[in-house]
């Protein structure tokens, strides 16, 4: 399980771990990552420092190499990656390693959505799915795309 507070600064996440971790209420970054990867070594520290700096998000990591089946799942193409969840809810998904400063606009600016106009687009979102491809269906499992 993996569990985020203030004392736990990164956590490694796996297929077993992700979902759980995502979902938790708040903010939560996840770093996609791997030892060989030049930009993933740079971008670490910049990482590790903003946890210690933020203390009510958790931040998460994925070994791509250890964990390819979950990146190959999330369409993880180049890393590093930066996802960042809130409330469950995928707000952003860059490749690319960011300076310290970047890092901090994406915190800010992931504070500052307005969650219960996300929800509502959500919703709205899923409504047009049902509407094109019926109540209950899953268009990525007929091979639909919208």
């Amino acid at each position: 399980m993996a569990a985020f507070d203030s004392t736990t600064g990164t956590v490694d996440l796996t297929t077993d771990t992700f979902e759980q971790a995502i979902a938790a209420d708040g903010i939560v970054l996840v770093d996609f990552w791997a030892a060989w990867c030049g930009p993933c070594r740079s971008f670490g520290p910049v990482y590790e420092a903003a946890s210690e700096q933020h203390p009510d998000i958790g931040f998460g990591k994925v070994d791509t190499e250890a964990e390819q089946v979950l990146a190959g799942q999330l369409g993880i193409r180049s890393i590093p990656t930066l996802m960042a969840f809130r409330d469950g809810i995928l707000l952003h998904a860059q490749a690319g390693a960011l300076p310290a400063a970047a890092l901090e606009q994406l915190i800010a600016s992931v504070r500052d959505v307005d969650m219960d106009e996300v929800r509502r687009k959500v919703a709205a979102e899923a409504d047009a799915r049902r509407e094109r491809y019926g109540a209950g269906a899953d268009p990525s499992a007929t091979g639909q795309t919208a």
